[in-house]
């Protein structure tokens, strides 16, 4: 089975709301047992990107993967200069997923959005390993995410996961009474951005989040990424 466990996605502004910044929301999420974080700005340029990136990764070492929302060219730029960046997630919009395998090669990480049935009959016709995991949601509406599709609940992200044999990710407004029914419903993770970015205390918001998905996981989360392909982590990262 696979076993995600609590995926953070970054929000400068949200981890700005209590002094703390991005890195200290990283690290604090990281040692309380978050493995996967996303670097997310929408808004940033592409060389504030790479420099938030790299400081991401430097600052978490081999202890979390680290992969970069949107910007293949980001996630290529950082690896290049010798960085543990595991790779990168791509939107519906993005660059395709194809186009990222080949040039991030076997071994690195390529995360896709999904949230209908026909983009996983796109995915069918994709050779097998071009993507390692999707994003799947929104859950409930966010304003993390003002322009997102309509809100699945629970039962439609049962349906997505329940379609693919890939792993699958929640995202979306979930807070910590949505984690086990999401295990429940075949999620292999949580993406959680406001409940631990916005938390005055990261650190005791991002445990909270892997002691609730520890229980309704059935299992603890372990393992320690490598920085490479988080599809060929042991247990905490997807296998």
């Amino acid at each position: 089975m696979n076993d995600v466990g609590v995926y953070l996605v970054t929000d400068g502004m949200l981890c700005d709301r209590h002094g703390i910044g991005v890195l200290g929301v990283v690290r604090a999420a990281v040692h309380a047992g978050v493995r996967i974080v996303q670097v997310r700005d929408k808004d940033a340029s592409a060389r504030d990107l790479l420099a938030l990136t790299v400081a991401v990764a430097d600052a978490v070492g081999d202890r979390a993967a680290v992969v970069v929302d949107d910007r293949l060219d980001v996630a290529l730029a950082a690896r290049l200069a010798g960085h543990r960046v595991a790779g990168v997630h791509l939107g519906q919009s993005d660059v395709p997923v194809s186009a990222a395998r080949a040039l991030l090669g076997p071994d690195a990480h390529v995360g896709l959005t999904a949230n209908t049935p026909a983009h996983l009959d796109a995915l069918v016709r994709l050779p097998r390993g071009t993507v390692d995991l999707l994003g799947v949601g929104v859950v409930h509406p966010t304003t993390t995410k003002p322009d997102h599709p309509p809100a699945l609940g629970h039962d439609g992200f049962a349906r997505i996961a329940a379609a693919t044999d890939l792993p699958c990710v929640a995202i979306g407004g979930v807070d910590l009474d949505d984690v086990a029914p999401l295990a429940a419903a075949g999620a292999a993770g949580v993406a959680v951005v406001s409940g631990i970015c916005a938390a005055p205390d990261p650190g005791a918001a991002a445990a909270a989040y892997v002691a609730a998905w520890s229980g309704g996981a059935g299992r603890p989360l372990g393992g320690q990424p490598s920085g490479g392909r988080v599809s060929s982590l042991p247990a905490g990262g997807v296998r």
